[in-house]
């Protein structure tokens, strides 16, 4: 059982098809929370279906089966760290402050269909949805006319603005990749211009594997060549566990941002 983000990022990469599964059974969840999902149900045989509590199963007119046991989800729990535990001694007075941090535990509360039983239950798959226009003004990041020459550049994000090379193989995937980099507040400091051939630093896997999760979930093409990407620059080596986090964050900063709006999430 996976209990980091790295490991299950891995297992993502090297299972075609996992992650697109997993949105469209648990879009409701996060995308970290989809993919563990669907990891821990294959390691027991059960297909890819609904899960819920088990009191929603209860309200639902179905009940855990007896001697199944729960799967487990991340969960968000706020501890409080004194400055110097965290390793912020400072001056004197350090010691009696506080920090408020918001960490995540695998926690075992739901349940399958297949661990039910009851009354008939279907749940529909929701096919995913994004709208790049809205992502991009929901995450304040500009457009612009692609300015570079070199034709190995596939795209470049400069503070919050992105432009993408219109001969580039996949403009979506680079697209995906430069919005990353902004959101990862990779280019708070310089900026990014991205070549085609080998990837420069960690920031690079980052951004990248951002665009792997974003195509797999709404199926595009390019995710061969993202896996290589991001394979080719780790070279056999785990992804630091930091990153990994970092990358589950902007994906669902970024699908989040481009969700079309229905009618039902309008207030009246």
């Amino acid at each position: 059982m996976n209990d980091k983000f790295s490991p299950l990022l891995k297992q993502a990469l090297t299972e075609p098809g996992i992650v697109s599964a997993a949105y469209g059974r648990f879009h409701r969840f996060s995308i970290g929370n989809q993919i563990v999902a669907a990891v821990q149900l294959q390691e027991r045989s059960l297909p890819i279906s609904p899960i819920a509590s088990f009191n929603r199963w209860k309200d639902l007119g179905r009940s855990v089966s007896k001697g199944q046991k729960a799967l487990s989800l991340w969960m968000p729990i706020t501890v409080k760290r004194r400055a110097t535990d965290a390793g912020d001694a400072g001056d004197a007075g350090a010691d009696n402050e506080e920090r408020l941090l918001t960490l995540f535990k695998l926690a075992p509360r739901w349940f399958s269909l297949e661990q039910t039983e009851g009354e008939d239950y279907i749940e529909p798959i929701e096919s995913p949805q994004w709208e790049a226009d809205a992502a991009m003004t929901g995450l304040d990041i500009t457009l612009e006319h692609f300015e570079f020459m070199d034709g190995n550049v596939q795209g470049y994000a400069v503070k919050r603005r992105i432009a993408v090379n219109p001969l580039a193989e996949y403009p979506h995937k680079t697209r995906f990749h430069e919005m990353a980099h902004v959101v990862l507040g990779h280019t708070e400091d310089a900026d990014c211009h991205d070549a085609a051939s080998i990837p420069r630093s960690i920031q690079e896997v980052e951004a990248e594997g951002v665009a792997f999760l974003l195509c797999s979930i709404l199926e595009l093409p390019g995710r061969d060549e993202s896996r290589g990407y991001i394979q080719s620059w780790l070279d056999g080596e785990q992804l630091p566990e930091k990153s990994a986090q970092r990358i589950f964050s902007a994906s669902q900063k970024i699908l989040d941002a481009g969700k079309p709006v229905t009618s039902s999430d309008v207030t009246q």
